[in-house]
Order: structure tokens, then C-alpha cells, then sequence
């Protein structure tokens, strides 16, 4: 057990996003995939390369879907964000051109454009052959621990058991062949779990995921083995990560920090800081990057405030030092909320000081973290913690046409030889079953782009399984070159 008077403290990020590229680009699309990109990828992975540099060791758990490795690796993607942050200093120079009569926003342009141009040249450099050798590279200097996860992020409760079972043994052999590392936990695809998943944790080596706090009722004070198997699961402590972010209020909401919906759309920039709730965008207070960083600096106090509080009040209760696991999605951090990384290096650096002992989910096993075996009920971390996102009244046609599209998949017939035809087919009903659709109708967020994106992919399977002739194969659509059909048709292999 560690020394630290408080407990261990453990930050996990889950990054993804579903497969972007070459379908469509502004509003929803390819912008999507290059915001998160420059604003969330870029900065936490330069966060990590100086942890490391500077010899941390399991600073954090992060998590990243072999759908985003995919597209971080993907040379058209690479080729068309290079771009893209071209026109962002074209258009921050533009913006210093428009607002050249107002010091506030002058000075924000040129704030924009060295962000740019910094963007552009750590990506001309480090990330030049694509994301998996600068994240082999994070893992090797242990300074975090890979989790990885299913190949195209499904809700897993909902699919048949044998496609479940492909879909994640298929996405730990992606990860492995891209970072050299096995991941031994995952992040369950929206924390979504039924009875007995874990034994199909346990066949594929997966020896750990995350759940909600309320799964466990709570008590997240330590790993718990899930029912008779040796798989652990985590549970998120909601009364801290809801300091950051919960579904009604957290930090990225305070009237300093720049506002995520509101554009200047002249330039493409946003130049203004949240203000209030109730302000109309037009009568939002210019962003000040010194008002924001003040804010960073007392958020992170609050945080740590509460990360110590939390222990002590969990060893009261114990009667032993106990753990505190933080989970949020990585594109929080720079994309939706600008100051996130700021104020995420800050907490990583002051929790020590406090006397906090910060590590991975797999350090706080080896820390003595575990606790007494438990039952998990179905669950997830969306919407009242049950299933109604994925599984609801708003979106049963796409949970009905899922589960057919599953029945005929199934229905194929494996080939003596590997048939790339069908590799593809299977790549579409991996597309096609992504949880991102059915959350994105249910929350009413770009709900026809989600519809029309699973349609898409469910046609493509069948013309490609049916064997029609004159169907153009979706080759801009093929994520994973190693995808071998038999393993699914035929899972004696």
C-alpha cells in the first residue's frame, strides 16, 4: 500500500470519436474529428511527452478506441488535418485584420494564430507518420496505462454474443498490432454492461473496465471482482468527476472561460467567453485568456479540495486509505472546454503535493485497491444509468434494424479463404452498429447526420454480402485492413 496519507487517486480519459472521414464535413463530419484533434489530442498528448520527459511514471489511464487510433493513422486524415490547420491561421490572420481597431479581439487573433502555428508545427513533426508511434512511444516510457476497447465502440449489451466477442477481441488484436501492447483493460463502450459480460472480458484477457458509480451503488472506494471471475471493474466517483462535469452544471460552464457555442463566424473563431447562461450570443463578453487562467488556477484548488476531502471521508468510512477514480471523455479537455488541459496539467502536478498518490487503474491494484467480489446490475453511464439512450422508445427502428442487420450477418457463410469482399461487408456492420448513432438520435444532436450515417453503412453490407454486381467497394471506408470475416462466421479459427 502506498505511503500517501490520503489515498490514491486515479484519472482516466476515454478518447473517441466515430469514423469521420470522408463523410461529410461542416457542421458534423470531418470538423469534428480536426477540432478534437488539434484542441484535445494535441495538447494532452504534449501534456503526457513532458510527464514522461520529466520521469512520471502511470500519471493517468487513457483510453482510445481502435476507431480513433484508426483515424489518427489514416493518411487521408492525416493529410486533410494538415490542411485544416492551414485555414486556422489563415484564419486567425484574417481575424487580425477585422478586429485590428479592438485591442481586446486583436489580441486574441494573435493569441489564435501562434496557437496555430504551434498546432502545425507539433504536428509537422510529431506527429508525422500518425498517432501510433508517438502513443507506443507514451507507453513504453510508462507514463500512462493503455486501455483499449470493441473495434467500432458498439453498445455492447445489445449485440448478439458472437459479434460482441469479435468486435472486442478484433479491436485489442487492432491495438496491439498498432501500439505493440495488449491492452489488459478496457473502457466499455458508453460503461454499458449486462450480466455475465464479464466472462467474455475474461476469454478475450481482458482483466478490467470501467462502470458508473451508480452500478455499484456508490461505493467506488476500491476495484471489485466481478461475480465469480477474476475481472475487476472500476467504478467512476460521481460526487468528484461531477465537480468537472455532470449533465447540469461543472467547471467548463463558469462565465470566464471561453464559450463553446458561440462564433464569430466571420473569421470561424470563437472570440467570446460564456458570460451567463442567459446571454444571448451577440451580447457575450469578449474571451480574456487572463481571466480564464485566474479561474483554471482556482478550479484546480477546488478540485484537489475535493479529491483530499473524498479520501478522507472514504478511510473514515473504511477504515483504510482508499481510491478516487475520475472518468470523462479526452475531447473534453480543449475541445468542448478550451482551458481543459490547463487545468488538467494543474491538477495532475498539485494532487501530489497534497499528498495524493496519483496512478492508473492498474496501479491501484498494486496498491491493495480491491475490494469484496459484487454483482453488477445492467447498466451504463448515459441517461438514468440504465440502457434507455441506446435501447429507448426514440430510437427503436435502429434497434430493430440492428438486430437484423445482425441476424443476416450472421447468416453468412464463412469462406474456405479470406474473401476481402466480405472483410468489407463486415466493416459496414461494424459501422453500422456504432453506439454514436443511437446516442446522437436520442439526444437530438445531429440526429439525421446519425440516422443517415447507419443507413449508409447497413446498405453497404448488404449490397456487399449479397454479392450485387456494379456495387463500388466503400474502400475510403476500410478502418481496419486486418479484419479477417472468418473470425467471426467461422469462431473456431
Amino acid at each position: 500500500m502506498s505511503t500517501n496519507p490520503e489515498g490514491t487517486f486515479c484519472l482516466v480519459l476515454h478518447s473517441h470519436l466515430p469514423w469521420l472521414p470522408h463523410h461529410g464535413s461542416w457542421p458534423v463530419g470531418e470538423e469534428w474529428l480536426y477540432q478534437a484533434w488539434a484542441h484535445s489530442y494535441l495538447p494532452v498528448a504534449n501534456l503526457l511527452r513532458r510527464f514522461a520527459e520529466e520521469g512520471r511514471r502511470d500519471v493517468l489511464t487513457l483510453g482510445v478506441t481502435p476507431v480513433l487510433a484508426a483515424q489518427l493513422d489514416d493518411p487521408y486524415a492525416l493529410r486533410t488535418f494538415h490542411e485544416w490547420l492551414g485555414h486556422w491561421q489563415l484564419r486567425a490572420l484574417q481575424a487580425s485584420t477585422l478586429w485590428r481597431s479592438d485591442e481586446v479581439l486583436r489580441d486574441l487573433a494573435a493569441a489564435e494564430y501562434l496557437a496555430a502555428t504551434s498546432a502545425q508545427e507539433d504536428f509537422e513533426t510529431t506527429w508525422r507518420h500518425g498517432f501510433s508511434p508517438l502513443l507506443r512511444s507514451l507507453v513504453d516510457s510508462e507514463v500512462l496505462e493503455l486501455i483499449g476497447g470493441p473495434l467500432t465502440h458498439p453498445f455492447q449489451p445489445l449485440l448478439d454474443e458472437r459479434i460482441r466477442s469479435f468486435a472486442l477481441r478484433t479491436g485489442l488484436d487492432d491495438t496491439e498490432l498498432r501500439i505493440g501492447h495488449r491492452p489488459e483493460g478496457i473502457w466499455a463502450p458508453e460503461c454499458g454492461y449486462a450480466p455475465g459480460m464479464e466472462d467474455g472480458y475474461a476469454a478475450a484477457g481482458v482483466r478490467r473496465f470501467l462502470v458508473d458509480g451508480p452500478s455499484l451503488h456508490g461505493d467506488t472506494a476500491a476495484a471489485r471482482p466481478v461475480g465469480s471471475s477474476d475481472v475487476v471493474c472500476f467504478g467512476r466517483d460521481l460526487e468528484v468527476t461531477y465537480r468537472v462535469w455532470s449533465p447540469k452544471a461543472g467547471y467548463p460552464g463558469h462565465a470566464h472561460y471561453r464559450d463553446f457555442h458561440t462564433w464569430a463566424h466571420e473569421v470561424g473563431l470563437k472570440a467570446s467567453r460564456v458570460t451567463g447562461k442567459q446571454i444571448a450570443p451577440q451580447d457575450k463578453a469578449p474571451y480574456d485568456p487572463a481571466l480564464a487562467a485566474e479561474t483554471v488556477r482556482l478550479h484546480v484548488k477546488d478540485f484537489v479540495d475535493t479529491v483530499v476531502a473524498r479520501l478522507r471521508a472514504l478511510r473514515e468510512q473504511h477504515g483504510r486509505p482508499s481510491l478516487v477514480v475520475a472518468a470523462f471523455d479526452t475531447e473534453l479537455f480543449g475541445h468542448w472546454w478550451h482551458e481543459g488541459p490547463a487545468w488538467l496539467e494543474g491538477v495532475l502536478r498539485a494532487l501530489p503535493e497534497a499528498g495524493v498518490r496519483v496512478s492508473t487503474l492498474r496501479g491501484a491494484l498494486e496498491a491493495g485497491h480491491l475490494g469484496a467480489p459484487v454483482d453488477l446490475p445492467a447498466s451504463s453511464w448515459g441517461s438514468g444509468k440504465d440502457w434507455r439512450v441506446w435501447d429507448g422508445e426514440q430510437v427503436a427502428d435502429m434497434v430493430e434494424a440492428n438486430a437484423a442487420l445482425q441476424r443476416r450477418l450472421l447468416a453468412l457463410t464463412a469462406p474456405a479463404l479470406r474473401d476481402p469482399v466480405l472483410d468489407l461487408a463486415v466493416n459496414e456492420a461494424m459501422l453500422a452498429l456504432s453506439s454514436d448513432w443511437a446516442f446522437m438520435v436520442t439526444k437530438d444532436s445531429a440526429a439525421d447526420y446519425a440516422r443517415r450515417r447507419a443507413r449508409v453503412h447497413t446498405e453497404r453490407f448488404d449490397a456487399l454480402a449479397q454479392g450485387k454486381k456494379g456495387v463500388p467497394l466503400p474502400l475510403d471506408d476500410r478502418v481496419f485492413g486486418h479484419l479477417d470475416a472468418r473470425l467471426l462466421l467461422r469462431p473456431d479459427r
